[in-house]
């Protein structure tokens, strides 16, 4: 278990280190620097998967299409859902909207009981049904205030969902999965890299561009590479309490980037951050119990053990 908060705190931090890289980044756009980031991120998420065995993955799905050719059009469909988050996630911290973005995945985990809720029939316990509606209160404070949630906010909330039932609908939710979607939008991101004012000319105006782009793409790597290995090496629990930290930390680099919390936002904010919280002592109280009945057992065996030994 310890493996497996290491990968998942690393993750966190990594995607909390990202959006400070940004500002690394001038004189690219924010359409350029995704286009760099899935360029570079490719290389370094191969040999990640290299080194952690699964590269058998990518073979994996490449029977499936050889097997089934029009699997094509649900991989390009997960490409798309994955890689615009992805554009997104840089698109925030560059042009004032980091705060929106983090938002997101602040409901994001929330999003997720109510689609468990709707989808698959999944009863909300007292906790959760406290967590919703404090959410509610949030966000339906945004819309008396603006007409209306943050598009940033509402995309990251609403298209990750969908994004991870059709990695598990079509089996590809692992590293492999995330391997193709990167695979399929690289001539996008080709004719991205090449357009505009800051082409590959301007490179050799802005040498620091070399070493800015291998280490957003050697970060990108380690931070999604870490999260979906965490995954594995956890219980769900766990790893969901530990997901909340990716985005506090994401708001604490918004706000370092100059960005800031306006008084009329507030009421927006705080309810959607008691929500979490609610549900991290939820989740925090499970452990406790699952901790707790494991002691239980091993106390009971022990006395039992003892016992067989008087006889």
């Amino acid at each position: 278990m310890f493996k497996g908060v290491v990968l998942s705190v690393t993750a966190s931090v990594t995607f909390g280190v990202l959006y400070f890289f940004t500002t690394f980044l001038a004189p690219l756009n924010s359409e350029q620097t995704f286009a760099w980031r899935m360029l570079s991120t490719l290389p370094f998420l191969t040999f990640f998967m290299y080194w952690s065995g699964d590269f058998k993955y990518i073979s994996a799905i490449w029977q499936q299409l050889k097997a089934k050719p029009q699997f094509i059009l649900m991989l390009l469909v997960s490409s798309i859902l994955c890689t615009s988050q992805l554009w997104l996630f840089l698109w925030g911290p560059m042009n004032g909207r980091g705060l929106q973005v983090s938002l997101g995945y602040f409901l994001l985990p929330l999003v997720m009981v109510l689609i468990g809720c709707i989808l698959f029939k999944e009863k909300l316990s007292r906790f959760q049904v406290v967590a919703v509606a404090l959410a509610a209160i949030g966000v339906g404070h945004e819309l008396w205030r603006i007409g209306g949630i943050a598009w940033e906010t509402a995309y990251v909330a609403v298209a990750y969902p969908f994004y991870f039932f059709l990695r598990k609908k079509i089996h590809t939710d692992h590293l492999g999965g995330f391997w193709w979607d990167i695979v399929l939008i690289l001539p996008v991101a080709i004719y991205l890299s090449s357009i505009g004012l800051h082409s590959y000319s301007q490179f050799l105006a802005y040498p620091h561009l070399f070493p800015a782009i291998a280490g957003l793409g050697a970060l990108s790597a380690l931070g999604l590479g870490s999260y979906i290995l965490a995954s594995r090496y956890l219980p769900m629990v766990i790893f969901g309490l530990l997901s909340y930290l990716e985005p506090v930390l994401l708001a604490l680099a918004s706000v370092a980037l100059g960005e800031a919390i306006s008084g009329d936002e507030w009421l927006t904010y705080i309810p959607i951050w008691c929500a979490v919280l609610v549900l991290v002592v939820e989740g925090s109280l499970h452990l406790y119990r699952q901790q707790k009945n494991k002691q239980n057992l091993v106390r009971n065996l022990k006395s039992y053990q003892t016992r067989l030994k008087d006889d």
